[in-house]
Order: C-alpha cells, then sequence, then structure tokens
C-alpha cells in the first residue's frame, strides 16, 4: 500500500530529482510504502495529478524550484480540489525562503532547508495521526556522514535516458549576493571513499554521465584529485560536469585535468563580472591575475570543455561595462559564455541594492530584472534577447567558424549587439528558430549587412553544419556554396553531444 508520494516537476525529459531520491533513502521502514513519481513541466497538471493521486496517497512531498514553482501551485490546487483530505508537503529551494512570492497557502506542510531527517520525522508524525502544529518547520542540517546515499534509486530508465546527478559536499564558503548557496556557508564533505563506491555501482550500471552539483567542486583539492583519479581509470566516453571557482587551480589539480580526453570533461567556471566595482557590490571577490591565468591554462594546455559565465543587470553594472566583460572574457577563452540575467531570490542580500541602483524585478519566476538606475526597461529587454541569440548562435556548436565573421575589430559585444538587433526585427521571436533558419539569417546579415562575400559565407556555414553525421546542405546555400568539405563526420553521442560540436 503507498501512502507516501514523492514528486517534482523537472526542466525537461533528461533531468533526474537528486532531491527526491534523497528524500525516498532516508526514510527508513517508510520507503516500502512510498514511490517516486517524476514529470516535466510542459506536462499536463491534470495528468500528472491522475497519476500522484491513483495509489490514494495520505501525504504528496513536492520538490519546488525556480522553474516549476507556478506550475506547482497549480498541481496543488487541483490536488486539493480533488482529494483536500491528502496532506501536501512543500520542499525545495523555492519554499524554503521566504517571502514567497507564489501563493503557496494551499500547502499543509513545508520544510525549509536539507529535508532528507526533518521530512522523515514529519511522515512519521501525520501516519501516526499527530499532526505537528506548526505549518512552516525549518529542518535540521543533516549530519552527511549518517545520510544513505540515493544512487541506489536511479532506475535503468534513468540510467539510460537521463543526467544523473551526484553530489561530494554541501555547501559554499563565498558570499556572492545573488546566490542560494551562499546562505550556507558550511561546507559539509561526505565520506570520499564511501561516495566512490556508490560511484563504481552506478558505472557498473551503465552510467557515463554525472553531474556534480557540489557548489565549489576544487576547494578540496585532496578530495577533487581522488575523484578525478577514480574516473581517469575509467575506458571513454564519459562526461563528467564539475562547478569550479576560477581562481584555485594548483598544479595537483592542473595536471589531473590535463589528462582528460577530449569531450569528457565539462567545468562551469563561475566569473559572474570582471568589473571590480560590480564584484564589490555583490561580495564577489575577483582575483584577475589567477583568473586569466587558469583561463589561459584551461584553454591552451587541456581538452575540458568550459562553461564561463557572466551575469546581465549587476547592480553597478552598465550596459557598456558589461560588454567590456564580454569582450575581455571573449580574448581569454574560445568556451561557452553563458550570459545569465540576474534573479532576485528569496533569501538571498541581493534586495539589500534595490533602493540605491533602483532596482526592478518581475514578481513571477524566475523573478529576473526588469530595469534599474543604469539600464532601461527597453534597454533590457534588448540584453535578454541578446543573450538567447548568443545561446543558440555562439554557445550551440553550431557556428563555430562563422560567427567570428560577425566581429569587427575585436569588438564582439558591439558587432554581436547590432545583429541581435537586426535578428529579432527580421524574427520578432527568440524561440523556435530551426537551424536552418539560424543558418539562413546568419547568412543575410553576413552578406546583405556586412557585405561579406556570399561564396565564403556559404562554404563556411556548410564545413560548421556538416561536422555534424547526417546533416544536409540548407537548400538556400546549394546556390552559393563552392563544395562540400572532405572532413570528418562523426556521429555524436548523447552523452557528449554538445561538447563534441566544439572540438
Amino acid at each position: 500500500m503507498i501512502k507516501i508520494v514523492l514528486t517534482a516537476l523537472n526542466a525537461r525529459y533528461t533531468h533526474s530529482a537528486i532531491g527526491l531520491r534523497y528524500l525516498y533513502a532516508n526514510l527508513k521502514e517508510l520507503k516500502e510504502l512510498t514511490v517516486i513519481n517524476e514529470f516535466e513541466i510542459n506536462g499536463k497538471i491534470s495528468d500528472m495529478a491522475e497519476k500522484i493521486l491513483k495509489s490514494n496517497p495520505e501525504i504528496i512531498g513536492i520538490s519546488v524550484y525556480i522553474w516549476n514553482a507556478s506550475e506547482v501551485q497549480k498541481l496543488i490546487a487541483l490536488l486539493k480540489k480533488v482529494s483536500p483530505t491528502t496532506i501536501i508537503v512543500l520542499g525545495g529551494p523555492e519554499a524554503s525562503h521566504l517571502p514567497h512570492r507564489v501563493n503557496f497557502d494551499l500547502a499543509d506542510y513545508i520544510v525549509q532547508g536539507e529535508g532528507e531527517e526533518t521530512f522523515y520525522h514529519l511522515c512519521s508524525a501525520i501516519l501516526s495521526n499527530k499532526l505537528p502544529s506548526e505549518r512552516i518547520i525549518k529542518a535540521t542540517i543533516p549530519d552527511v556522514s549518517k545520510l544513505e546515499f540515493p544512487y541506489k534509486y536511479y532506475t535503468e530508465h534513468d540510467i539510460q535516458n537521463r543526467v544523473i546527478y551526484v553530489e561530494a559536499s554541501r555547501g559554499c564558503p563565498f558570499t556572492c549576493e545573488f546566490c542560494l548557496s551562499s546562505i550556507d556557508k558550511a561546507v559539509r564533505k561526505f565520506n570520499v571513499d564511501q561516495f566512490l563506491s556508490e560511484m563504481e555501482i552506478l558505472w557498473e550500471r551503465g552510467t557515463r554521465k554525472f553531474k556534480f552539483v557540489d557548489r565549489t567542486f576544487n576547494l578540496d583539492i585532496k578530495t577533487t584529485t581522488k575523484i578525478m583519479d577514480f574516473f581517469l581509470e575509467k575506458t571513454p566516453p564519459y562526461l563528467l560536469h564539475f562547478e569550479m571557482i576560477p581562481e584555485y587551480f594548483p598544479e595537483s589539480l592542473k595536471e589531473k585535468i590535463k589528462m582528460f580526453p577530449p569531450a569528457s570533461l565539462q567545468l562551469e567556471v563561475g566569473i559572474q563580472t570582471l568589473n571590480a566595482e560590480t564584484g564589490e557590490n555583490i561580495s564577489r571577490k575577483l582575483n584577475f591575475k589567477k583568473i586569466k591565468e587558469n583561463l589561459h591554462f584551461l584553454e591552451t594546455e587541456t581538452n575540458a570543455h568550459l562553461h564561463v559565465d557572466l551575469i546581465i543587470g549587476l547592480p553597478g553594472e552598465t550596459v557598456e561595462s558589461f560588454g567590456a566583460n564580454l569582450n575581455l572574457l571573449a580574448s581569454l577563452t574560445s568556451s561557452e559564455i553563458q550570459l545569465g540575467v540576474l534573479k532576485k531570490l528569496s533569501g538571498t542580500d541581493i534586495s539589500r541594492h534595490d533602493v540605491k541602483f533602483g532596482m526592478i524585478y518581475s514578481d513571477e519566476p524566475p523573478y529576473d530584472i526588469l530595469q534599474n538606475n543604469l539600464i532601461s526597461f527597453n534597454e533590457m529587454q534588448k540584453m535578454k534577447r541578446f543573450a538567447r541569440f548568443w545561446d543558440i548562435t555562439y554557445n550551440s556548436g553550431n557556428f563555430n567558424k562563422t560567427i567570428k565573421f560577425l566581429w569587427n575589430k575585436n569588438e564582439i559585444f558591439r558587432s554581436f549587439y547590432n545583429f541581435s538587433e537586426w535578428l529579432y526585427s527580421e524574427t520578432e521571436s527568440t524561440w523556435q528558430i530551426s537551424l536552418n533558419r539560424m543558418s539562413e539569417l546568419l547568412f543575410n546579415y553576413l552578406t546583405e549587412v556586412l557585405k561579406l562575400d556570399k561564396k565564403e559565407i556559404a562554404d563556411t556555414i556548410v564545413e560548421d553544419l556538416l561536422k555534424i553525421y547526417g546533416r544536409r546542405i540548407p537548400a538556400f546555400l546549394k546556390e552559393y556554396a563552392s563544395f562540400v568539405p572532405d572532413i570528418k563526420k562523426r556521429e555524436l553521442q548523447n552523452i557528449n553531444k554538445r561538447q563534441l560540436k566544439h572540438l
């Protein structure tokens, strides 16, 4: 008999909810009464409710994040209409921090913080008809050495079709004001030998794509290198994703990173800003010398696929200074540069800048900035489109050579800004632009607006597109392209498809 349903609305089908599996793993004797149901946010709310209520549970635990908060609100409303006596418990980052900007009033209980132990005690009390009087329950921070690992509860279907999330530590020692991770400054590490035993089991079951959710994976170099050694002994293909701080790459770590083969290692390196004054505003300490040195090392001496990031709309950052950041960062690395838009998350300290910098944010998830006293609403809209078009052209890996024709005297920001403005005037959309359509738009801009040679541009686009096995030359290019390049076409595997496109 099922009495507890754990559920999450994931952003994509390929994602999996490690948090649900942690809760399940630590439910002790209640595990046999519990199931996990995962959905995509684009699914029908009524279908989700039907599946959740099929087993007539007494308790429904829902994991709430910034990307699913609105859908969770709708799901709760429907569940309570159909089954008003079922107890609904919310947890996760979006439920843990006040104020709630999505109305969760219909939920019976909210667990704030890491809920493995607290959720178990709450469920035990509810099933014993000893309902807690407090609706909002602050979780006790668990001793990670006493938690049961969740990895055995990834199913064979998960392993074959989804990203497998893992963690070797929790917490972050840094104080970046826009980030929820800065709230939990105490870094707690799992026993690395026990953790690697779990990774070995996942490997034997066929897992080849491991995404580490540790906020600062290179904080403890001894642990970091031990985990890297574990994977270096394995036979590719595989893909590891680590988030690292850019200032700290000691020689022992550099030597390990250099050993990984192409498309096997993805590093997310948080930059946020290269403007010292802006960094100080958000309590982000910057060591420019180390950042430049380490990016140069990663770029020139390793096979690592990099994601570096900049944030649009930080307090004190103008469009011009953001553009200078982008120009500088693009000169330091040819990797993906992820352009995020500042979000105001409950629980963070970013709100302290609201008055001084006139920060105005959306009331709807993801609570992104609308304007401030340095960037108008109209200009912020343009920058958001800039970020989207940058991702589907520069970051996608589909136009690695063609995109460079946009740059005018290395003024990357202004050149792409002009392209972004033109692109939106042609499409009036930033979504559902096919690869063939984007190829044509890029061709038209380069040849009609920038007046570049049609044959040269056509040949370059063809070369970019045919890196991937099975692609055909778009019909409009056949008139101009002089040849089909004799290059090796790769049939890319799902575990590292994006990374291989950047080689």
